[in-house]
């Protein structure tokens, strides 16, 4: 096989993987352009199309995933005897990919890296942040960042933080206009802030636990967000009552900014994990994270 064969094969696993010439070209670092010619070129030397094209979307075609099937052992054996001979150098190097949702990539992951990336000047880390539950294997992660209670069974898991708490917490000048709550029932006359989830596209149903009995509660209100940060402003603003991780809000709490409600009702609940596939062979760099981020507390 001639070199430029192997470099257009592995261009096209790159635009099948991404489903985006766009993405694919970056991911490659080379213009969109040359991309689109190479692939092109790949078409005319087989012989078929190996790819279909909309002004929204790229999908393989059935000669091209067959291709993929061929292509895919060989390219994976291939990068397992690189990270094999990786083994051999001084310091880990190359790249490692972690998919995590923000508040453990803050919370967890950004803590260790800062301190362990300026002693490894040749490994490359890419945290993608998603909180939606990315499928390590298809999307092409060397890792990715869950609770506990969320990780498939095929997976090693590796803890990576404490236990969790949740907090329901108010504004005072909301707790001015309405009394505090007592039980997780008390909430359905109350305005809720909402988290729509990532994953399900539903609603996040409130969590609460007291004495072993566990009550989920959906709860109703004026707003709507995807993202925790703006959850904490709504509630600081009075707009109403948030269900918000522990940590996040420890500070408010304390300086009185927001007030804690139903504490006996948020028990602690699995934390964070980092988990890969249990058949991939660990990079250098992926093994050195591991045992950086192992919670031994």
């Amino acid at each position: 096989m001639r070199r430029e064969d192997l470099s257009d094969l592995v261009a096209f696993l790159a635009v099948a993987d991404e489903r985006s010439f766009t993405r694919a070209a970056a991911k490659l670092g080379v213009s969109q352009s040359a991309l689109s010619h190479t692939l092109r070129r790949l078409e005319a030397r087989l012989g078929f199309r190996l790819l279909t094209r909309t002004t929204r979307s790229v999908a393989p075609t059935e000669g091209g995933e067959r291709l993929i099937e061929t292509l895919r052992p060989a390219i994976d054996e291939i990068d397992a005897k690189l990270t094999a001979l990786g083994r051999l150098r001084d310091k880990p190097a190359g790249i490692v990919r972690i998919t995590a949702a923000e508040h453990a990539a803050r919370l967890i992951l950004w803590p260790v890296i800062e301190r362990l990336l300026p002693d490894y000047p040749d490994l490359t880390i890419e945290i993608h942040v998603d909180a939606g539950l990315a499928d390590i294997v298809s999307d092409r992660f060397d890792a990715g960042v869950r609770l506990g209670e969320r990780l498939d069974k095929d997976m090693i898991a590796v803890p990576i933080g404490p236990e969790l708490r949740m907090a329901a917490v108010g504004a005072p000048a909301y707790f001015a206009r309405h009394p505090a709550p007592r039980t997780p029932q008390d909430l359905s006359s109350h305005r809720c802030i909402n988290l729509r989830m990532q994953s399900s596209g539903g609603l996040y149903a409130w969590e609460l636990e007291r004495d072993g009995r566990e009550v989920r509660v959906r709860v109703d209100g004026p707003l709507i967000f995807n993202s925790s940060s703006m959850i904490q402003a709504a509630a600081v603003a009075g707009l109403g009552l948030a269900s918000v991780p522990e940590d996040q809000v420890a500070g408010r709490i304390a300086d009185g900014t927001l007030v804690r409600v139903l504490e006996d009702w948020c028990g602690p609940f699995p934390g964070y994990y980092l988990y890969y596939p249990s058949r991939r062979q660990m990079s250098p760099g992926l093994a050195l994270l591991v045992e950086a981020l192992r919670y031994r507390g």
